[in-house]
């Protein structure tokens, strides 16, 4: 009998498959089959009972197609998942002392995980098989070999195919198979992006968007950026552009840098990066803005991530209120606190541990936060700072499949991972590297400044009138490097230090040997003692001389003067709160100003503070 995708292993023909109308195909393209290239190989190795080896770059759709195909293609099948990367030695197979039901007595036996017992027939795959430890993979090679684990036959548990799904590439694999008696067992492929119909399941996915042109600007590409662009990267990207977001934040941060959309030139140089010009191809083709920035980028990007349920990297400097921000978002729209783990203490005890069972299988109880019914959202504080490998591996799966040990997490809508960069005023930061096959794994991956993090207006309702004059100071009299060494948490530590009339120096990160950060403090300690800068609270208190002043300066020149740049100043550094404070100021102050200068404070806000400038523009009176 020849064997297709269309025989079933009992040999009759399998259901036709359905079509599936959308936006990007109303019809059924011509050549359809139903059927991709590898849908085609997992059909034919379940009728052969052979073990399939799949090889081919990430983000292709080698893992969703099985997830897809299995339910929809074999009845009564199951799907077992196994990240193998994400494995710890006793995940799989376990010697436990359980009691013998016929003797009474304790003896030793083999515990053999419960997702391989699933009391049904299944196809087990094994992902990311050569990114195992050496324990994972002698017993992942016996599963491959003789679809036995220990002393558990996975014919007589239901197993009806056996799988290995991989990346050759060494930049993101621990090791090859080359053991020839190994190699002898397994029928492979290797496949391309062209082998899985990750176009179709996109297409459904965006089932009310036209995704033509942005497959056709895919096309275009080079071999070279088309892998960089994998189908999973470009999901991101589109992503990114539906929810008006820069496109970019849909490529991976690859040990902190941004991937960049470039060729290697022959000589092995980089060729030209062509980044911005791929991207807004794209956006054309969805015919959406490609923004340069977002305003609030961190509240937008968290509300975003709950809605959509999104997993999302955050990068940004230490100390400058990443963490707060985002667990404000979340208890702002869950009305309850995120799921917290810091990684350089957490261990994979905290996330789940292994039990035996009386029916001789090995059960993962996971910690109660995750089983804790509602709705939740998982924060990674540190994210590139693991205690271990593997607890970063166990890890994964969460950020990866959104399960812990085979069992989806109820209830998950998003998942924060907050970073440091590798590299921060100059210095190197401990953190951990990662490959790109991981780093593809975030919907959207953004870097920060300290600016994006509206922490001021919190230093302001929390401290008062003490913190506007330290963020007077922070804003006005040092530079952009003083800046990035006085951290939003190093302003917090001044403004407690003057309360208590402590020295401020001691506030300053201490970089030993008697050297604090090299940011000077002569004009903070004069704004204390004689508080002789112009602020907004200044101005108002003398609004009369400030408009005389700004009516002088339009006479003399229609740009202005030195009066003119210090009220711009004033009002453009200056916290929404502190503008509402004084709204009937700064509408009488904006009557004074150019015109060129009145329009940049709608550029680049938040929508908060948009509509503040609105309504002062509203109030501003008339000649």
């Amino acid at each position: 009998m020849t064997i297709t995708a269309d025989t079933t292993r009992a040999g009759r023909p399998a259901s036709e498959p359905k079509w599936k109308a959308t936006a990007t195909y109303p019809e059924r393209p011509k050549g359809w089959k139903g059927v991709s290239k590898l849908e085609e190989f997992i059909d034919a190795m379940i009728d052969l009972g052979q073990t399939g080896q799949i090889f081919g770059e990430h983000g292709i759709g080698k893992t969703a197609t099985f997830f897809s195909h299995i339910p929809d293609r074999h009845e009564d099948t199951v799907l077992v998942f196994v990240p193998a990367a994400n494995l710890t030695p006793d995940d799989l197979l376990i010697n436990a002392p359980v009691r013998d039901t016929r003797t009474g007595e304790l003896v030793l036996r083999q515990l053999i995980m419960r997702q391989l017992r699933p009391g049904k027939r299944f196809v087990l795959l094994i992902d990311d098989a050569l990114q195992a430890g050496e324990t994972i993979q002698s017993q992942l090679m016996q599963i491959a070999c003789n679809w036995t684990l220990g002393e558990h036959d996975l014919r007589e548990l239901g197993c009806v195919g056996v799988f290995l799904t991989d990346n050759e590439s060494l930049a993101e694999t621990a090791t090859r198979r080359t053991d020839l008696a190994i190699l002898d067992r397994m029928v492979t492929v290797k496949i391309t992006a062209t082998d899985t119909a990750w176009r179709y399941k996109l297409a459904e996915r965006f089932a009310g968007t036209d995704l033509t042109p942005v497959f056709q600007v895919w096309t275009s590409l080079s071999p070279a950026l088309r892998q960089l662009v994998s189908p999973r990267t470009l999901e991101h990207v589109i992503d990114c552009a539906l929810a008006g977001f820069p496109l970019v934040w849909g490529l991976p941060l690859v040990n902190g840098d941004r991937l960049a959309l470039t060729e290697t030139k022959k000589d092995g140089s980089p060729g030209p990066d062509r980044t911005d010009e791929v991207l807004d191809r794209i956006a054309a083709g969805l015919n959406v803005r490609n923004p340069d920035q977002t305003p609030d980028s961190v509240r937008r990007i968290v509300r975003e991530a709950i809605h959509r349920r999104w997993s999302v990297l955050i990068q940004g400097p230490p100390g400058c209120g990443k963490t707060e921000v985002v667990r404000e978002v979340v208890r702002a729209e869950l009305g309850r606190e995120p799921i917290y783990f810091s990684l350089p203490v957490t261990n994979v005890e905290d996330l789940c541990a292994p039990v035996p069972t009386p029916d001789g299988s090995l059960e993962n109880l996971l910690a109660a936060k995750f089983t804790d019914p509602g709705a939740k959202v998982i924060v990674w504080d540190e994210y590139n700072r693991p205690k271990d490998k593997s607890t970063f591996a166990k890890l994964m799966e969460v950020t990866q499949e959104w399960s812990i040990a085979g069992r989806p997490i109820p209830g998950l809508r998003a998942q924060i991972a907050l970073q440091n960069p590798p590299y921060h005023l100059g210095r190197k930061m401990l953190v951990s590297r990662n490959n790109i096959a991981q780093a593809t794994r975030f919907t959207a991956s953004l870097t920060i400044r300290p600016e994006d993090i509206p922490a001021n207006e919190w230093l302001i309702s929390t401290y008062g009138p003490v913190a506007e004059t330290v963020l007077e100071w922070w804003k006005n009299d040092i530079d952009d490097e003083g800046r990035d060494w006085i951290t939003k948490r190093t302003l917090e530590r001044l403004i407690k230090l003057h309360k208590r009339e402590l020295p401020l120096e001691m506030a300053k990160v201490y970089l030993g040997d008697g050297e604090y950060a090299p940011v000077p403090l002569n004009a903070l300690e004069a704004r204390f003692a004689e508080n002789p800068a112009t602020g907004l609270g200044d101005i108002s208190a003398n609004l009369a001389e400030w408009v005389r002043r700004l009516e002088a300066a339009n006479e003399e020149s229609g740009e202005g003067t030195d009066d003119t740049d210090i009220v711009h100043q004033v009002l453009a550094n200056a916290e929404l709160s502190q503008l509402r404070e004084h709204l009937d100021t700064v509408a009488q102050l904006l009557a004074g100003l150019p015109p060129k200068l009145r329009s940049s404070y709608l550029v680049g806000q938040s929508v908060d503070k948009q509509r503040f400038w609105i309504e002062a523009f509203a109030k501003m009176p008339r000649e």
